[in-house]
């Protein structure tokens, strides 16, 4: 079985980072401060949207959106020294690899600073494939990146694990299983959202792949 991740609220905690990083920008131009919870509800869509719903709520004007987005990127690649793993990732990961699964990351974040934030916290060598926000021309929840991020694995069945709405459109929308983390950043109830199972857990996530397996 071939398990692909999402990244920010699913394997990661990167709400701190991405929080600070978005305040700089902002303080930068002269703008008020977002708070933690606004920051986390704006996850997931990449950073332009990330930026257009910041601007939106603090009611700047979209003169100010493409310069942003531009400070936003050129700090984002180094904003990893508060984000950490959800406990249990690591050692679900080892569990996964050592049953015979191969692991990959499918995320909206752009591919530089996925790469990076994955080697601070020395992931990168276990997955097979990384598929960032602008790996392709489109992102989640258009399903063309999850479908790519299968074809780069080895062939056979495939899952997704995600944490948001985003996730549970682009798994539906390509047909593939999903698992729900249930501590990430979801906007959405989780009865609402479409998915095989939901787990608030790591620890659990390894056995609710082997049902798939067999």
């Amino acid at each position: 079985m071939n398990v692909i991740f999402d990244l920010d609220g699913t394997l990661i905690d990167s709400l701190p980072d991405i929080h600070a990083t978005a305040n700089t920008v902002l303080a930068t131009h002269g703008f008020a401060q977002l708070s933690l919870d606004q920051s986390r509800s704006f996850i997931g869509n990449g950073v332009v949207v990330f930026v257009q719903r910041a601007c939106a709520a603090l009611h700047i004007g979209s003169d100010d959106e493409a310069s942003m987005v531009e400070q936003f990127l050129s700090l984002y690649s180094n904003a990893h020294s508060l984000t950490k793993p959800y406990i249990g990732v690591m050692d679900a990961l080892g569990e996964l690899r050592t049953a015979g699964h191969d692991l990959a990351v499918c995320t909206n974040k752009p591919l530089a600073p996925t790469q990076a934030v994955l080697d601070y916290l020395a992931m990168t060598d276990r997955f097979t494939a990384i598929i960032g926000g602008d790996s392709l021309p489109v992102r989640k929840p258009d399903p063309t990146p999850l479908l790519h991020c299968q074809s780069l694995m080895p062939e056979g069945p495939a899952c997704f694990v995600g944490d948001s709405e985003v996730d549970a459109e682009t798994a539906d929308r390509a047909g593939l299983p999903f698992f729900l983390y249930t501590e990430g950043y979801r906007n959405v109830a989780v009865q609402d959202l479409p998915h095989t199972a939901a787990f608030n857990d790591f620890r659990l996530l390894p056995d609710l792949v082997s049902t798939l397996s067999k």
